[in-house]
């Protein structure tokens, strides 16, 4: 089995599309690692606010065959792709790792560029894999959000699913 991480994103009834995301994840691979949920600024683009959290499984599934079925829980979420990359969406789902796989597998780079990039992506993997090590920098999520410098506006949301609260962050872990 291969552990992933992927990062989810959503601006449209934002809170039905990652409960459904959620849901779907949790069929297809079982039990998850959840991070807190963050609602930032768009990137690139004016729009709504996004939400956005990162969630670890286990697959066997190829880097292939795993993006095919992200991009399935997309299409199935109402996500139109070919749209402008910076844009508003019901859905997007990221792989964001594959073990400690490095390069362009299956047309997917990993690891993911906005690791290191994006606050949104950063804290959360930081907040539920702190001490895992970045495939290619070969250091701790935590460390890596530590030194992360760029001013990105988030905040932690309250977000229930399955009857459960899984914000966990404590707001002393946001910078800016």
């Amino acid at each position: 089995m291969t552990n992933v991480f992927v990062s989810i994103g959503s601006n449209i009834s934002r809170e039905q599309y990652i409960t459904n995301a959620l849901c779907a994840l949790e069929v297809a691979f079982g039990s998850l690692q959840l991070s807190s949920v963050y609602e930032s600024e768009a990137v690139g683009f004016a729009g709504d606010n996004f939400y956005n959290l990162v969630v670890g499984f286990e697959t066997d599934l190829s880097v292939g065959a795993l993006t095919q079925r992200l991009k399935e829980i997309e299409a199935d979420n109402g996500r139109v792709h070919g749209c402008a990359k910076f844009s508003a969406r019901t859905l997007d789902i990221d792989i964001l790792t594959f073990d400690q796989v490095v390069g362009n597998i299956s047309g997917v780079e990993l690891p993911r560029q906005e690791i290191t990039e994006n606050a949104f992506v950063l804290l959360p993997l930081s907040e539920i894999a702190a001490s895992e090590l970045h495939p290619v920098l070969k250091e701790a999520y935590s460390n890596l959000w530590s030194a992360y410098s760029k001013k990105q506006l988030l905040w932690p949301v309250d977000f229930v699913w399955k009857q459960t609260k899984i914000s966990l962050c404590d707001k002393s872990k946001l910078k800016g």
